[in-house]
């Protein structure tokens, strides 16, 4: 055991008997300045002189020396699995909690209005560094995310507010983290969430790519549930004053974008259009000016910071803004086998095939619902 574990108290002891240090060291058969480093807490007898010591002194060994308790963590403090735009949080950051097989994962809450939005925990330490998702040591707030009516879903379809809506009407809750397609499969890889969503597609034709699925999970280890079909494109602004027609004016030097994090499928579909284009990034003002989510990037557009982004018609009739359709896009949902029966999930699919349901998201979105809940995997 390290000296610095052992508190003494050698000299508070030798003290009260009106012993000297050489007096207590001539008895004991020590120097004096090992007393000394022993009083100091750099230096722990061994055995035969901590019993001599309790001799010469008329008391206990355990009187002389105490072992360092060990810190107590409070029941209330626990280490999450944090999600998000972790290198931009702080310690006091709310927190939302999710319990994913044998994880506590904590994403930032939506923000609630005017009102701060609810809350389980608070991040104690600040997280630098990670490249998806950290531990980290947060506070418990409440107990209610231990209940087994919450699941987490990984995605970066704002329309899930309106499903995670409806979820809370029957008595269960969807915990949002809004990623892109990609780091969505990859945190379902890590079985850090309970479902992701993804639009990933083959080049620019909009058709269904489950690639990036079969190649990263094991067989029939998933299933692929169809949510909707989108229409991804230019986001203006309104009245689109810089007349944008398609991706080709990309390369005018009046024109600049907000563009999407590597991973995302805006992205992915920016680069192979431009591809088919036969332009380059460095060819396009803002490729480098990197925006994460839908929403995000089309207020850039909304402010006039840019000029346009790629997105979804949702986003921009969320907006206000003007719409250039470029593509077709299906949106679906990845979820584990052995997560199937979870009541939560259940409770989603059977959602997912209402006509009610399919009817909200179609007229608030534009999308196309009528094979929302279908299986494709």
């Amino acid at each position: 055991m390290e000296a610095a574990d052992i508190q003494n108290s050698l000299g508070l002891l030798r003290a009260k008997r009106g012993l000297g240090a050489a007096q207590l060291a001539n008895t004991v058969g020590i120097s004096r300045q090992t007393v000394y480093a022993i009083e100091a807490g750099t230096y722990v007898p061994n055995t035969a002189v901590s019993l001599k010591l309790a001799r010469a002194l008329d008391v206990t060994v355990e009187e002389i020396f105490q072992i360092e308790p060990e810190p107590r963590v409070p029941d209330d403090i626990v280490d999450a699995v944090v999600l998000g735009d972790i290198d931009a949080m702080v310690p006091g950051q709310s927190l939302r909690l999710c319990s994913v097989g044998g994880h506590t994962v904590a994403v930032v809450p939506e923000p609630g209005g005017l009102g701060l939005p609810p809350s389980d925990a608070v991040l104690l330490t600040p997280i630098r560094g990670a490249k998806l998702h950290s531990d980290a040591k947060v506070q418990i707030l409440n107990e209610e995310w231990k209940m087994p009516n919450r699941i987490l879903i990984s995605g970066c379809d704002p329309s899930v507010s309106i499903l995670a809506h409806s979820l809370q009407k029957q008595g269960f809750e969807l915990v949002i983290a809004y990623e892109n397609s990609s780091r969505s499969l990859e945190l379902l890889q890590d079985k850090v969430v309970h479902i992701a969503g993804t639009h990933l597609s083959e080049k620019a034709t909009g058709k269904t790519d489950l690639l990036p699925i079969t190649k990263m999970f094991g067989r029939n280890s998933v299933v692929v549930i169809s949510y909707a079909v989108w229409q991804e494109g230019l986001v203006t602004a309104q009245g689109n004053p810089k007349k944008i027609s398609g991706i080709s004016d990309l390369k005018r030097r009046d024109i600049r974008i907000a563009n999407r994090e590597p991973g995302a499928g805006c992205r992915r579909l920016l680069d192979d259009m431009l591809h088919k284009q036969d332009l380059a990034g460095s060819q396009v003002r803002g490729y480098d000016r990197v925006i994460v989510g839908h929403l995000p990037a089309a207020r850039m557009v909304g402010s006039g910071e840019v000029d346009c982004c790629i997105s979804t018609e949702a986003v921009a009739r969320a907006l206000g803004l003007e719409f250039i359709p470029l593509v077709q896009k299906p949106y679906h949902l990845v979820i584990r086998r052995t997560q199937l029966n979870l009541p939560p999930i259940q409770a989603l699919i059977d959602t997912l095939g209402r006509s009610s349901f399919r009817r909200e998201v179609e007229l608030s979105t534009g999308y196309m619902m009528r094979a929302a809940g279908d299986p494709v995997l």
